[in-house]
């Protein structure tokens, strides 16, 4: 059960079993599906490109897909679309959030300097 605070949930292509979930290309056709619910909403002669709130990715050499909380906030019924497209589908899913890389401090690599 997915808790009413979480914040992103990973839809992850292995089952519950433990087999991995077919077609290959699963993650960026639910993604695509998912593609017009967005900030804003789509608009005409927009071009076509993953909503920034269903993101498809590779964690661990597992396909995944990201759903973040906004989602439900925006279009419940795309959030059940999703949940229930796991549940159906006997897919793991897993309360967590995504981390940006944050690049290194500048001069983080340099050695101090002599007096």
């Amino acid at each position: 059960m997915i808790s009413p605070t979480a914040k992103e949930i990973f839809i992850q292509g292995i089952t519950h079993d433990g087999r991995t979930f077919r077609p290959s290309d699963w993650a960026e056709r639910l993604a695509g599906v998912m593609s017009s619910f967005r900030p804003g909403g789509a608009f005409p002669g927009s071009y076509l490109s993953y909503s920034p709130w269903c993101v498809p990715t590779t964690i661990n050499n597992v396909k995944c897909v990201v759903v973040n909380r906004a989602l439900r906030d925006a279009e419940p019924m795309a959030w059940d679309f999703c949940v229930n497209f796991a549940r159906d589908n006997d897919l793991q899913v897993a309360e967590a959030c995504l981390v940006p890389d944050t690049p290194p401090p500048p001069n983080a690599a340099l050695p101090p300097k002599k007096a």
